[in-house]
C-alpha cells in the first residue's frame, strides 16, 4: 500500500475547515493533516488535487440494500463485492448491507454468505462492509411497505440469537415493530448486546414508543417510511421519532419518500446531531430504467422512482452524494453539515467514531474529494483509491 499527500484542497477535518491543506495517508491511515505552508518533507506519492476541490470525509451508509444490479439477498460474495466496488462512486466508504423479510432460510444465507465476505473479502480499495442492518422479519404487516408479508414474524430473541451466530456476530442494527408480542423484550436483549434496535416498519402509538425508548431502542428506521404518522391527538411513530432525544432518525432525502418541506421540518427539530442519511437504496442504483427484483417481487424503476405493482415505494436508487446536495438544497444546511449526517452521525451511532467518520490522524483514510459543484471526483476506502473520475 502506497503512502500518499493530497495536496491543493480545502480539508474539512474533525476540528474544522482548513481552506488550503493537506492530507498524509501512511498505511492506510490519516497521518498527519494541516495547511499547505506546514507541507511534511515525506517520502510519499503526491496527489494534486485540482483547483476548487474539498476533501471530506467518506460517507457511510447504514441502510443499503443493493446497487450495480446486486442485492444483500442474492447470498453471494460477488454481489457483495459489486455493491463494495461501486459504492465509492457516490462516496460511500462503508455500509451495512442490509436484508429484507423473506423466509427464514434466505435470509440465513445472506447472513453467513456477509460474515464470508467481512472475514474473507473486506479489503482496503473497495467500500468496507462495517456489518449487516437487519430490516425486518420483526416488523407490523400493517405497515410492511415493501417488504412481503408472508413473510413476517414476531419479534422472537431465540431466533435472532441464531441469525447473530449465522453472521458470525456481525448484526450491528436491527429493524423491528416495538408493539408487537415480546418487541420490547428483544429490543432490551438487542441493547444488552451492544446491537442498535431500530424502529421500523411499525405502527405503534407514541404511548408504544416510550416503552420501546424506555426498553433501549436508540434508532428510527427511514424516518416518516413505514410507519404511524403523525396526528394531533396521537404522536405515533414520526411525533415520539422527532421528540425522544434518544433516537437518531435514518432519512431518505431524494424528495419521494419525504417531501422537502419534511426535512426542512426533521432538521429543525432534531437538529443536526440527530439525522443520518441513508439511501435505502436496491439493485437498480447505477442501472437503467426496467425491472428489477426486491425481495421475490418484481420493482418498476423510472422516472427517479422504484416501485412495486400497486404503486408502493420499494427502496431507492439514491445516491449518498446526491442525499447531501438535495439536504444542502431542501433545508438550507451547510456543506460541513450535510457531511455531519452522512459520515459522523453514523459512525458514532455505530460506535466506530475511533477509526471513521471524520478527518483526524489515526483514523482510516476513507476520503472523498468533492469538485465546486460538490460531485464526487475521487475516493480513498482506507488509503486505496477507489474511484477517480
Amino acid at each position: 500500500m502506497k503512502d500518499l499527500l493530497l495536496i491543493n484542497a480545502s480539508v474539512l477535518t474533525q476540528v474544522g475547515m482548513i481552506e488550503k491543506g493537506f492530507i498524509y495517508i501512511k498505511h492506510g491511515k490519516i497521518a498527519e493533516t494541516g495547511p499547505i505552508t506546514s507541507l511534511p518533507q515525506h517520502q510519499a506519492e503526491v496527489v494534486e488535487l485540482p483547483a476548487g476541490s474539498t476533501i471530506v470525509p467518506g460517507f457511510i451508509d447504514v441502510h443499503i440494500h443493493g446497487a450495480g444490479g446486486s442485492d444483500t439477498m442474492d447470498g453471494t460474495i460477488e454481489a457483495i463485492t459489486t455493491m463494495a466496488s461501486v459504492l465509492p462512486e457516490e462516496g460511500t466508504t462503508s455500509f451495512l448491507a442490509t436484508t429484507i423479510t423473506q423466509d427464514q432460510m434466505a435470509i440465513m444465507k445472506a447472513l453467513e454468505n456477509a460474515a464470508n465476505y467481512i472475514s474473507r473479502h473486506n479489503h482496503p480499495g473497495k467500500a468496507e462492509v462495517l456489518g449487516l442492518h437487519l430490516e425486518g422479519p420483526f416488523i407490523n404487516e400493517a405497515r410492511k411497505g415493501a417488504q412481503p408479508a408472508q413473510h413476517i414474524i414476531a419479534p422472537d430473541i431465540e431466533l435472532f440469537a441464531k441469525m447473530q451466530e449465522a453472521s458470525g456476530n456481525n448484526i450491528r442494527l436491527v429493524t423491528l415493530a416495538p408493539e408487537k408480542e415480546n418487541g420490547n423484550h428483544l429490543i432490551a436483549y438487542l441493547a444488552e448486546n451492544g446491537v442498535i434496535a431500530s424502529i421500523g416498519h411499525s405502527d405503534a402509538t407514541y404511548a408504544q414508543m416510550a416503552e420501546a425508548v424506555k426498553a433501549g431502542a436508540t434508532h428510527v428506521t427511514h424516518l416518516f417510511n413505514g410507519m404511524r404518522g403523525m396526528h394531533h391527538r396521537d404522536p405515533g411513530v414520526a411525533g415520539a421519532a422527532l421528540l425522544f432525544e434518544e433516537l437518531k432518525i435514518e432519512m431518505i432525502a431524494d424528495g419521494i419518500h419525504v417531501v422537502p418541506e419534511m426535512l426542512d421540518l426533521s432538521i429543525r427539530a432534531k437538529g443536526t446531531d440527530g439525522v443520518i442519511l441513508i439511501t435505502d437504496s436496491m439493485r437498480a442504483k447505477c442501472l437503467k430504467n426496467g425491472s428489477y427484483d426486491l425481495g421475490g417481487q418484481e420493482v418498476s424503476v423510472a422516472d427517479g422512482k422504484a416501485l412495486l405493482a400497486d404503486g408502493t415505494l420499494a427502496g431507492s436508487i439514491l445516491k449518498m452524494k446526491d442525499s447531501l446536495q438535495n439536504m444542502m438544497e431542501f433545508t438550507g444546511i451547510s456543506l460541513e453539515e450535510a457531511v455531519k449526517l452522512a459520515s459522523e452521525n453514523p459512525a458514532r451511532q455505530l460506535n466506530i467514531f475511533d477509526r471513521k467518520g471524520s478527518i483526524a490522524p489515526g483514523k482510516d483514510a476513507d476520503l472523498v474529494v468533492l469538485d465546486h459543484n460538490h460531485e464526487v471526483a475521487m475516493t480513498f476506502c482506507r488509503g486505496v483509491a477507489s474511484y477517480d473520475r
